[in-house]
């Protein structure tokens, strides 16, 4: 890789391009990446309760106290009249909207706990809520990095591969976002390659931005195209996730509130996620940041049953601390776990589908980023997310994706997939037969039973390192940055792009080529 820009994406997949061999007569094949066909892992496990019952209320009790006693801003005029017809309470003139703890649960209450959000390949739809976990990866950066090209603005070239990886690996269940904001291509039209692009260049479900209304339109009609459904038929179809985020604190914006109303509308995913950072937009205190984060969720999640009963929504939880020494975000922390359970119990109290993130503040790979990353992830698990966003390739906060980032965090998430496989108790997994055939003092490499069984055993890692010291030293003592970012380069060279019907690829054409000779989306927003 290097920071060579490339406006362009070919139908053509790379491996195609330039073979399948590499340097030194190696072949970029899958063996290379030892992964399990496209699935949802699922929560075999209890999710953790940090919080008793009745703390649990008590969180839930300051929440609704919020919206009815202090109230939050909605920035937009026909949100307001939806609001005010629906019994909240609105001065004229004002923002300010408060809203009764009776309508917000009883809107809340009309929300699916689980849906389907459909992908253009059928195989590749995911079950939203319930037991089943969704990995997307790293999304929104407006920087890139690897070892090669350093650091850089985003650009087409790396936001097409981060994609191509992301079809790549089974564990990467969506992108739910752009990897990497390219930004040479102009803002009011970025929006019509980069979901031309994700239709293309994956088979995946897919994600807009809510950036103003005409973003969120053009998103939908592409996630239609590409989906072959008609306009009746896209309304029973969620085929396309939108973020939803509070300008915490109490605060809803005007681009997101479109967002709202055109997703729910169209029968769309909106995953309503205030931006919730204890001691600088939330209280320093976990619970007073939950309990701005639930407020803020809700109304959200409400308005959105408002425009559409029966919207699909999901519960976002980013509730994280600040570093109070620089006030730069933290992630991974003690504080971030804390939150995510508690949010996920929350989320469950509502029967509602639970986003949460595999997020760091670690500027390179090092040991901060696997630690910060890894017990981003435990929260996440534990606290029985069903969404989990920025899960492979989030470096520096979010301000970074990093290719050789988004191989580590691969090996990451395919473990913890594998963690949660169901333990095999049968008659032959106890190995009674073997264990007597061995007896004492023997040992089970060349038995019938571990010859059945020796290449499917264990976990076979991408990046760790199994050999033992002397092996590894004469292979030049590789480390986890070197080997990622061999591998990344590997994977993009088997990548194969997916088959699209030639017509929907035709309309998609039309419609961008359409939309850009009418000037694309207004960026004064």
């Amino acid at each position: 890789m290097t920071g060579t820009l490339d406006t362009s994406i070919s139908n053509e997949a790379p491996s195609s391009r330039r073979g399948r061999r590499r340097r030194g007569g190696e072949k970029a094949t899958p063996n290379l990446f030892p992964q399990k066909p496209f699935r949802q892992p699922r929560h075999i496990f209890r999710p953790i309760e940090a919080i008793s019952a009745d703390e649990l209320e008590s969180i839930h009790d300051a929440s609704m106290r919020v919206l009815e006693e202090i109230g939050m801003d909605f920035l937009h005029e026909e949100a307001k009249a939806l609001l005010k017809e629906a019994g909240a309470d609105i001065k004229p003139g004002d923002d300010r909207v408060r809203m009764d703890r009776g309508l917000v649960e009883e809107l809340i209450a009309k929300a699916p706990s689980e849906f389907t959000l459909h992908a253009r390949n059928r195989n590749h739809n995911l079950q939203i809520g319930g037991d089943a976990i969704v990995f997307s990866c790293v999304a929104s950066a407006p920087n890139v990095v690897d070892r090669d090209g350093g650091r850089r603005p985003g650009n087409r070239q790396d936001f097409g591969n981060l994609l191509r990886l992301a079809q790549f690996f089974n564990i990467i269940h969506a992108p739910l976002g752009y990897p990497v904001e390219p930004v040479d291509i102009h803002a009011s039209v970025r929006h019509l390659d980069c979901i031309a692009d994700a239709i293309r260049l994956t088979d995946k479900a897919l994600h807009l931005y809510s950036l103003g209304r005409e973003r969120n339109l053009d998103g939908i009609e592409l996630a239609r195209i590409a989906n072959g459904l008609t306009p009746s038929e896209l309304v029973d179809t969620p085929c396309i996730l939108t973020v939803i985020n509070t300008s915490s604190p109490l605060r809803l914006d005007t681009p997101m509130l479109q967002g709202l109303i055109e997703m729910a509308r169209a029968g769309q995913v909106s995953v309503v996620t205030p931006f919730t950072l204890a001691g600088a937009m939330a209280p320093v205190t976990v619970a007073g940041a939950l309990t701005l984060q639930n407020a803020e969720a809700l109304a959200g999640i409400a308005f959105a049953q408002l425009v559409r009963p029966g919207a699909p929504v999901v519960y976002g939880g980013f509730t994280s601390n600040v570093d109070m020494k620089s006030g730069a975000p933290a992630f991974g922390t003690p504080e971030y776990m804390k939150a995510a359970l508690v949010s996920g119990q929350l989320a469950r109290r509502y029967r509602l589908p639970f986003r949460s993130s595999g997020v760091c503040a670690a500027n390179t790979v090092d040991y901060q980023a696997a630690l910060e990353t890894t017990l981003s992830e435990w929260g996440a698990i534990n606290g029985g997310g069903n969404i989990i966003k920025h899960a492979a390739g989030w470096l520096e906060g979010g301000l970074s994706a990093g290719f050789e980032k988004f191989i580590a965090d691969i090996d990451l998430l395919q473990k913890i997939a594998e963690y949660l496989t169901p333990l095999d108790v049968s008659g032959d997994s106890l190995a009674l037969d073997a264990i007597r055939d061995v007896g004492p003092a023997g040992h089970f490499f060349g038995t019938e039973h571990t010859q059945a069984r020796y290449k499917d055993a264990f976990y076979p890692p991408i990046v760790s390192d199994w050999r033992n010291y002397e092996t590894w030293a004469e292979a030049g003592a590789p480390i986890a940055y070197d080997k990622a970012n061999m591998l990344y380069k590997k994977a993009l060279e088997a990548y194969e792009q997916p088959a699209i019907d030639p017509a929907i690829n035709e309309e998609i054409t039309a419609f961008v080529e359409r939309r850009k000779s009418e000037g694309g989306a207004p960026t004064d927003f």
